[in-house]
């Protein structure tokens, strides 16, 4: 007699941490963006550590889970934190020239144009995740405009658009997390049906 064996997975969502670790990174970045302060220690920190080394966890997490979006998104964008820390850094410390607002154009614009892809998945996943997605392509592609152009108020416009963009991540993590501990909808994130 053949028995089968089915195995429950009941590891945790790693999702939240990756949407919060990147949405609350996203806000302050932007916040300086918006012009309201200048690039320091609290953004490279948080580009490090939560928006990078958390969403890069999280992304591990999800492959566990068997998720490709989530292991693609969280790790890749814990990856550009990283790499757009290192951008900042690196001339900083003498290691290689500081990048021209060309080059920087063009990061940000690959950036968008891979955000632009992940956003076509989420028309698959939720309504939270399409605002969340669609507004970081929107972001992406304002600050590559913004580099390509040298215009300050591209870039203050899309400090405000980067704004909100976290924000709706921070919300969708919330969410999850809110959802799951009181086992109803606390705050919606509008599956696709």
């Amino acid at each position: 007699m053949n028995q089968e064996i089915r195995l429950h997975d009941q590891t945790a969502n790693p999702a939240p941490l990756g949407l919060l670790g990147f949405g609350m990174t996203t806000v302050l970045l932007n916040i300086h963006n918006a012009g309201l302060f200048p690039i320091n220690s609290m953004i490279l920190a948080m580009g490090i550590f939560y928006g990078g080394i958390a969403q890069i966890i999280a992304g591990i997490m999800e492959w566990k889970k068997n998720n490709t979006f989530g292991t693609t998104a969280f790790t890749s964008y814990g990856l550009f934190w990283l790499t757009f820390v290192a951008l900042l850094v690196m001339p900083e410390v003498g290691w290689v020239g500081a990048s021209s607002s060309i080059a920087m154009g063009c990061y940000l614009f690959m950036w968008g144009l891979f955000t632009f892809g992940l956003f076509i998945g989420t028309l698959r996943i939720s309504r939270a995740l399409q605002v969340v997605f669609a507004s970081l392509t929107a972001l992406f592609w304002l600050l590559a405009l913004g580099n390509f152009t040298g215009s300050a108020g591209i870039l203050v416009f899309a400090g405000y658009v980067g704004i909100f963009c976290g924000s709706s991540a921070i919300y969708t993590g919330l969410a999850q997390v809110l959802n799951e501990l009181y086992g109803k909808t606390l705050l919606p994130i509008g599956p696709v049906k």
